[in-house]
């Protein structure tokens, strides 16, 4: 009988490490496991950094190979990377070793002494006069808080010394991919550079004129490869995953998630997870005359048009720490599981409200000072199931601010994919989209970015 032949993907997600063994010829995927990486370190600006321990994400890295069927890894033929977009981490060389037992490799374990925090998609340090002061992308594309360029201009500005101690930088999952294949310099896809600013998508090359016009020092940056090319080779034998099998250069995970979600040219894909992001595949690029869509480098040459909200799941998960903390403040602790089952059952039952809820949390990339308010609280309308089911009407009403459906509709979108957890368990959020797009929900067996950094390099 012919041996099997697999393709590993992995996600090195903002909250999550994910892995999945596909079968290319079934398009089924054969084995997967995932770890949370409790990466969240604090940051000397408060709130408004947001770091991660970069050793701990490479630990749930270890943690999910380890736990993988080895006689399923000795048949992967092939590595596809994605993960979370836009941070920043720094490094310099003996930044991971290489953990033997007998000659074999356990583990790869990275240094935390040769690199800095990863800083995430998540940090707002920048404020926007910051952001102002900056010279003018050659790109189609802004530079907002939490790209990797913005990070590491605030770096030249206020911490020069700490740039001066590192000869590279990448996104976490370039730094993976460096450190499973030994790259010398880190290979990074046009559509995580496209991610950080600075990068101009139809030249496929950084600005670095421009950057080097304000003394940023271009030597940092990773060489660029397409996305769905391979950046090297497995170093070594990695729990039974044969040395020398390709790694893929690491990809974006929305365009991950979109390419193992999308099912025809019609569709459209709903991602909320932490975050929401709504997307569709176009052949090029044209003037949509709508400041909050993006288009963003997908695969072949293709491109995505997104509107990405910085308030999804997060926004949720906030609301229902927020009852849990009352509760227990009150003497009734509940479990989380519980709050979330009671507050859908009653959004469900709940009748639309005069009450109007902006979302804004976490601010947005285009309105970064933005925050979250509500109006027209009345006596009818302040019942949990009223104010559960108005704060899920608020996140996509504001998607349908960013992307309104006339776009969906002048595109031939007939119906739109769900993906994300933060979606898929919430049928109070699904009404919603349905309300304001007017158009069919649907859920497929895709939309794992894991899956899809799998199918992207097959």
């Amino acid at each position: 009988m012919a041996e099997k032949s697999y393709v590993l993907g992995m996600d090195i997600g903002t909250t999550s490490v994910k892995f999945c063994v596909y079968d290319p010829n079934t398009k089924e995927i054969v084995a997967k496991q995932n770890k949370d990486t409790a990466a969240n370190i604090p940051s000397d600006q408060g709130i408004e950094g947001n770091k991660q321990d970069v050793p701990k994400i490479v630990s749930a890295v270890h943690y999910c190979i380890s736990r993988l069927p080895r006689d399923v890894l000795r048949n992967v033929t092939k590595i596809g990377v994605c993960g979370q977009m836009h941070g920043v981490l720094l490094w310099r060389d003996g930044a991971w070793e290489k953990v033997e037992k007998d000659g074999v490799v356990m583990r790869y374990e990275a240094k935390r002494e040769n690199m800095s925090a990863l800083y995430t998609w998540q940090d707002i340090r920048c404020k926007p006069e910051f952001l102002d002061s900056l010279p003018k992308p050659d790109s189609h594309l802004n530079c907002y808080s939490g790209y990797g360029c913005a990070t590491l201009l605030w770096m030249l500005k206020h911490k020069p010394e700490k740039l001066k101690n590192f000869q590279y930088s990448g996104t976490v999952q370039d730094f993976v991919v460096a450190m499973l294949c030994d790259l010398d310099t880190p290979i990074m896809s046009d559509q995580n550079a496209a991610s950080w600013g600075y990068f101009n998508t139809e030249k496929n090359e950084w600005n670095t004129d421009i950057l080097q016009s304000v003394d940023f020092p271009v030597r940092l940056l990773p060489k660029i490869n397409k996305s769905g090319e391979f950046a090297g080779k497995l170093n070594a034998s990695w729990n039974g995953i044969p040395e020398g099998t390709p790694v893929s250069v690491a990809m974006g995970d929305l365009q991950c998630s979109i390419i193992a979600t999308l099912e025809s040219q019609e569709d459209a894909v709903l991602n909320i997870s932490t975050s929401a992001q709504l997307a569709f595949v176009v052949n090029s690029m044209s003037d949509l005359d709508c400041k909050t869509v993006e288009h963003l480098p997908y695969f072949n040459n293709t491109y995505l048009v997104v509107a990405a909200s910085l308030n999804g799941g997060n926004v949720l998960a906030t609301f229902v720490k927020m009852l849990q903390q009352w509760m227990l403040e009150l003497g009734f602790p509940t479990p989380q599981a519980k709050v979330w089952e009671k507050l859908i059952s009653l959004g469900l039952e709940a009748k639309t409200s005069t009450m109007q809820i902006t979302p804004h949390l976490l601010g947005e990339r285009h309105s970064p000072t933005a925050k979250a308010s509500v109006e027209n609280i009345d006596l009818s309308n302040i019942n949990l199931g009223s104010v559960f089911k108005s704060l899920c009407d608020s996140l996509i009403q504001n998607l349908h601010h960013m992307m309104p459906k006339d776009i969906l509709r002048n595109a031939n979108v007939k119906r739109i994919v769900g993906n994300g957890s933060g979606l898929s368990r919430n049928a109070v959020l699904q009404r919603a989209v349905e309300h304001y797009y007017s158009l069919p929900l649907e859920f497929t067996s895709g939309g794992d970015a894991a899956k899809g950094a799998a199918i992207a390099i097959i």
